[in-house]
């Protein structure tokens, strides 16, 4: 079997590298190789070193949009992880009715982006409109607004994974800490929550990840507005390449000045809380 493996991976490899290579490896250097060019097509690319770098240091909407988007991930990823794994912990406490409260809050993960956006973009405004105010009125409206619109997709999503990780927790662990005297409080932070950092290091990549990569919501519910001060850093490099002539190298450049800024991070993320897992 080892043999016959050995002799035909290269066969079942290929297809699968063939893609890898086509579909993100080739368009991921040639996009590293145009953030040092000056272009419009891929054609006319020219080598101008790194201007396009120096630009983006003088651009204060990116430097605006890289702060809004830290706070917002801040924000998001606190709210999404407790909310959900509260919700979960209280689905697995065998309430009658779990399953379809698992259900309904699940669904809203299946909403689109844009749609989401536009439809929480009528709600809100018709609240705020009460107020003489709209989400546009100025940037703090508009970044609490994304910050629900996320929350209210994402913690259905999250919430299922937390229950998984909770119904994981071998009874044994609990029992024993009961028979020990440790009051619930205790078992949920001595016990439970350490168990679950499995469930805690996933969900707090994927909120992590998706929040500084949101895009759909943060055009349909704000477009940046006011002045692009609403303007979340993957809105705001699309607006670069397609809305300021002759700035497609800058773009791109911010492109990937971002995906090195979201990969370190989320790396420095996963190794801490895998850091903090218990081996069962």
């Amino acid at each position: 079997m080892q043999k016959a493996i050995k002799r035909y991976f290269p066969l079942f490899v290929l297809p699968t590298m063939a893609a890898f290579t086509i579909g993100f490896l080739a368009p991921f250097i040639l996009g590293v190789w145009l953030s040092f060019c000056k272009f419009t097509t891929v054609t006319d690319a020219e080598f101008i070193g790194i201007s396009n770098y120096l630009k983006i240091l003088g651009d204060k909407e990116f430097i605006h949009a890289m702060w809004f988007t830290a706070l917002f991930t801040v924000v998001t990823v606190l709210v999404i992880n407790i909310l959900a794994f509260a919700v979960a912990l209280l689905l697995t406490k065998g309430i009658r009715g779990t399953n379809v409260f698992r259900t309904v809050f699940f669904m809203p993960n299946l909403i689109g982006g844009i749609v989401l956006g536009y439809v929480w973009q009528l709600l809100l405004n018709g609240v705020l409109a009460t107020f003489g105010r709209t989400l546009t009125y100025s940037e703090v409206y508009g970044f609490w607004g994304l910050v629900i619109l996320v929350c209210w997709q994402q913690i259905g999503y999250m919430m299922i994974i937390y229950i998984a990780g909770i119904q994981n927790v071998p009874g044994d662990l609990i029992e024993a800490a009961k028979i020990d005297g440790a009051s619930p409080r205790q078992i949920l932070r001595h016990v439970t929550i350490p168990m679950v950092m499995p469930s805690i290091t996933i969900c707090t990549f994927l909120t992590l990840t998706n929040s500084f990569k949101l895009f759909d919501q943060n055009l349909a519910l704000t477009n940046g507005a006011p002045s692009k001060m609403s303007e979340l850093l993957a809105l705001n490099i699309f607006n670069t390449f397609y809305g300021r002539a002759g700035w497609e190298g800058v773009g791109q450049a911010k492109a990937v000045v971002f995906f090195i800024m979201v990969g370190v991070i989320a790396l420095i993320q996963n190794k801490l809380t895998r850091s903090k897992e218990v081996q069962q």
